[in-house]
């Protein structure tokens, strides 16, 4: 199965790190994954302690797994789309699927992920699912946005906020432009892609780096219209006291799979066995959707009713370039 049959069913914080200890796991991912509501109580249960380092994008991710050769972190929340790019680098190692019962309370549509197989060993469990959409304040537009094309509407002007992301925002632009596999441009659309992120620049307030940046510069400046990290951000801003939508554009929104996935580097590969088989509980995936909007991958979600709208992430042609390509579109007037 790949990531396209899916239709049931991205400031970086260090809360605390350092050192492995003994009976630690010690995770790097995006905000959400590591909430007191099911820590405290897996650290009660297994003893294992958690320490949790969050990141701004998954760039970041990349570069400090590559800068400490994967020593730093256990286990890490990555995309489906990312594998090739993180065991290219031999960042990751497979899981003993016996230390993780609970991959039974997995949802069909997530057994069996393609994406995160490689070899006939698993390299990454199925833990949450969304999408990057637009969020736009609703007294701004009182009749609705229904298209990308809004963050490049004159008239919006200094209200556009996007996130800092290489392979999202060219992925994004591709899906604005309409071309069919936005995950393999050609020379001459990977140009197209370039120009039109550059000529959304001159509407942005600015760019942001994760999820609570992006909340921040919102709740402080003029902006009405987002291209969001996720549901979670929508969530956070409604608890702020903002009239908000999140919605998936007619062009389609961007789709991705998080998994926990296991880093070469691992310390301790008890405890990280054991926190992902608590992930799995049934208890920690609706707690998690509940609290930060995100989509589950043992229960179904009320109200993500959007999936068969999204173009889910996959493997890119060249990640290098589309790196490129970003930096080049940052660095323009």
């Amino acid at each position: 199965m790949t990531i396209k049959t899916l239709l049931a069913g991205c400031c970086a914080t260090a809360l605390y790190a350092g050192a492995a200890s003994a009976q630690e796991v010690r995770l790097f991912s995006f905000e959400g994954y590591a909430e007191p509501e099911w820590v405290d109580a897996f650290e009660a249960e297994t003893g294992c302690s958690v320490s949790a380092t969050y990141t701004g994008s998954v760039d970041e991710m990349f570069a400090r797994m590559q800068g400490s050769d994967g020593a730093d972190f256990d286990l890490i929340s990555i995309d489906t789309s990312l594998f090739g790019r993180y065991t290219g680098q031999g960042l990751l190692q497979p899981y003993d699927m016996s230390k993780i019962p609970n991959v039974a309370n997995l949802l069909p549509a997530f057994q069996d992920v393609a994406e995160a197989q490689i070899d006939g060993e698993t390299y990454g469990v199925p833990i949450a699912w969304g999408s990057l959409a637009l969020i736009y304040d609703n007294e701004a537009f009182p009749d609705g946005v229904d298209s990308w094309e809004a963050l490049w509407s004159a008239e919006n002007a200094g209200h556009v906020l996007a996130l800092d992301d290489a392979n999202n925002n060219v992925t994004n632009a591709a899906i604005v432009l309409g071309y069919e596999d936005p995950f393999n441009l050609t020379d001459a659309q990977f140009e197209a892609v370039k120009q039109k992120l550059i000529e959304m620049k001159s509407n942005l307030i600015s760019y942001y780096a994760g999820f609570e940046e992006g909340v921040n510069i919102w709740e402080n400046s003029q902006a009405r219209l987002m291209f969001s990290m996720g549901e979670f951000q929508a969530v956070e801003l409604a608890e702020r006291g903002f009239d908000v939508t999140y919605a998936i554009p007619k062009e389609g929104g961007i789709g991705w799979l998080d998994t926990w996935a296991l880093s070469k580097g691992a310390q301790d590969t008890d405890c990280a066995h054991a926190y992902v088989n608590y992930y799995l509980n049934g208890t920690v995936g609706p707690t998690m959707t509940e609290l930060k909007g995100y989509g589950n991958t043992t229960s179904e979600s009320a109200g993500l009713d959007y999936a068969d709208r999204l173009v889910w992430l996959a493997p890119v042609e060249d990640f290098d370039r589309r790196v490129q390509v970003w930096n080049e579109v940052k660095a323009a007037n």
